[in-house]
Order: structure tokens, then sequence, then C-alpha cells
């Protein structure tokens, strides 16, 4: 449309240009080159046509830059370890990905490697040891090397904010847990001691079926006020262990009973199940988180366990060949392992290594895990404080 316009211009301005040299040609004046005159107004036509003074040339539409999407990383496998049994594999629990490395490399939780070592205690005798009891000195031993090596007590609350959120508790920690029910001498001379020198607290597993006729109970109700003794559920009737053939009314009774009578009694709602026997199906767990239990403990010497790293087995080894199988359960924090107290101190250095592994393996793929949650996950769950 532009050339055309042109065009018309320049044939319209030809006819004037001849016009005026056809007059000067009347002139007395010499006569000029006809050829000559006739070539300039051509070319001064053309150049208004195809070089236009006055008509700006049209600017061109700036073409965006293409975003290039950015490729998240594949995550790290999770941590393992020769220093446990072959078949105790550590599970983790956490399904979601973007939740579990919020917690993980949240400044204010717990750093990797945090390593929480839950032990049992039955008896503490004063003569020689028998069946699952231990001795007074043995005892004593496994406490100092306990405080010797780093480890601080912490309650069931501190261990179910840790399993669930990575909330913070001491780098190396350890769960005290005396089943059954006992007189308040019990834990008076073998546990007091630490309480007052170390802030030390204890977990007693309690057998509710005995109700207000309990004759240790107004003692241990004592020393729930005091607050260092922390009583969590064991069973009602706790003789008979839940099986897989267990009916449900018996697991309800059972783990429904024992919220009630501390409830009433210790005013207080458990979060912990001890599995009596060390019995326990993939019903009962399922049971007992239904009922509002957040965690539940064997008596299965798998290890220490982690924020989202649980040691189980999938079927009964020659390793631990006593050992319920935690994984059809189906749930790592119902099946939580215990060391047994008579065997800890043999396995204090495996735990403290076990801890300083994992945190050298989360340095490792910090960067790695980092990139992913920036990609992946920091548009909906917000960037990790720094």
């Amino acid at each position: 449309m532009k050339n055309n316009y042109g065009l018309r211009k320049a044939l319209h301005i030809l006819p004037f240009s001849l016009f005026a040299l056809l007059l000067a040609a009347c002139q007395p004046a010499p006569a000029p080159d006809l050829n000559i005159a006739l070539t300039a107004a051509f070319e001064t036509a053309y150049a208004e046509i195809t070089q236009p003074s006055a008509t700006p040339a049209p600017s061109e539409t700036p073409v965006p830059t293409a975003t290039i999407p950015r490729t998240p990383p594949a995550l790290p496998p999770i941590y393992q370890t020769s220093l446990l049994k072959v078949d105790d594999i550590p599970r983790a629990y956490v399904a979601d990905s973007c939740q579990y490395l919020q917690n993980k490399w949240n400044p204010n939780n717990a750093a990797p490697g945090t390593v929480v070592m839950p032990i049992m205690f039955h008896g503490i005798n004063k003569g020689e040891a028998s069946g699952n009891d231990i001795t007074v000195t043995e005892h004593k031993k496994l406490m100092n090397d306990l405080h010797d090596m780093g480890f601080q007590a912490i309650t069931m609350q501190q261990m179910a904010d840790f399993m669930y959120t990575n909330a913070k508790i001491p780098p190396r920690s350890v769960l005290l847990i005396v089943d059954d029910r006992k007189f308040s001498a019990f834990f008076n001379d073998h546990f007091r001691p630490y309480y007052v020198d170390w802030g030390w607290v204890v977990i007693n597993g309690w057998i509710s079926g005995f109700g207000s006729e309990d004759a240790v109970l107004p003692e241990n109700l004592q020393l729930a006020a005091e607050g260092w003794v922390d009583y969590q559920a064991h069973g009602y009737v706790h003789n008979t262990p839940i099986s897989n053939a267990s009916p449900d009314d018996f697991i309800f009774a059972e783990m429904q009973g024992s919220i009630t009578n501390l409830q009433t009694y210790f005013q207080k709602t458990p979060i912990a199940y001890i599995w009596p026997g060390g019995g326990f199906s993939a019903r009962a767990a399922e049971v007992g988180i239904q009922v509002g239990y957040k965690l539940g403990f064997t008596v299965n010497p798998r290890g220490p366990v982690m924020y989202n790293w649980v040691p189980q087995a999938d079927a009964v080894n020659q390793a631990n060949p006593m050992a319920i199988p935690e994984m059809p359960s189906g749930n790592p924090l119902m099946t939580l392992p215990r060391y047994w107290d008579t065997d800890a101190r043999n396995q204090l250095d495996n735990v403290r290594a076990i801890g300083d592994q994992a945190l050298q393996y989360a340095e490792q793929n910090k960067a790695t895990e980092l990139e992913y949650y920036d990609i992946v996950c920091a548009p909906v769950y917000g960037a990790i404080s720094p």
C-alpha cells in the first residue's frame, strides 16, 4: 500500500514538471536539453517513492524470551548403614517429600543425624540379674555411660514432636521406658538421682486394669504430680498380648481402656502405647491411631530411630528370631524398636556412629535436596527459613 501511494504521487507530480519545461522552452533563452530535464524530474519522483522523508518506518514488536523450565534433580535414597543387622532395614514414613525436606532443613528444627535410643527396663535387681532384669551395678554403668557419651533423656511428648515434625531435641537423645506397675521406691532408688543431677525424666508403661484398687496407684500419682515420671499406656489386662487373631473388642478394650484409666486417675491422655509382651498387629496399629495414640513401642531391638527413619523387618529372620515383623503393620510410628537394658551398653557406640554417619550423608546431599525443594516445593510450601 505504501509503494502504490508513492507511485500515484509521482504520476501526479510528473505532468506539472513537463508543463513547466514547455513554458521554459517558449522563452527566448537557449533551449535546454529536454531529455536531461525529463530524467531529472523522473529521478526526483522516484526518490519520493523509494525514500519518503516524511513517513516513519514502523517499529518491530519485541519477541519475549522463552523461560526454560528447571528440571528437579532426583532425590537421594534413604540413608543405609551396615551397623544394623542385615534384615533390619530403615524405613521412611513421611509420604510428602516436600514436607519432609522442609522439616529436615528448617534451621529451627533438629539437625540431621539427631538420633533417639529407646531403652526398656523391667527389673533392676540388687542381687544377681535374672530373666529380663539387670543388676543395680549394670544399671548405674548404663546411665553413667549414656551421660558421658552425650545422651540426654527426653519426654514422650518430645519424642512424638520429633518423630512427626522433626522438632528440636538433643542430638543424642535417650527414651527411658520402664514397663509395668512399680512401687515409687523403684523410681526413687534407680531414677530419681539422675533427675536430680541431670534433669532426666523416665517413662512408665502403666498397666491400667487394677483401677482404683491398685495398691501402688497413690504413690504413683504423687510421682506423676512431681513431673519427672511420665506415665503412658501399657495395656489394660496386659497379660494377653495382642496378635493377628485378636478381635476388635479386645483391641479396643486394651487400648481405649488404658486411655480412660490414665485420664481418670492421672488427668492426662497418653500418646504412646507400649505393646504388652511386644504383641501387635496391623489392625491394632490402625486402632491405636483411631483412638488417639501417636506412637507405639515394640520389644524388638532393631536399632535407634531418627526423623523419618525407623529400622523394621519384613519377615521373621535369624537376626531377631523372636521379633514380630513390623512392616506388615503398615505404620513404623506405631511399631518403634526398643533396646533391652541388658544389651544397651553394648550398643552405645553403634548408636552414636549411626547418628554421625546420617549427618555426614545428609550434608553430602544437602545441595541436591535444597535444589529439589526450590524447584518443586517452594512455590507451594514457601522458602525454607534461613
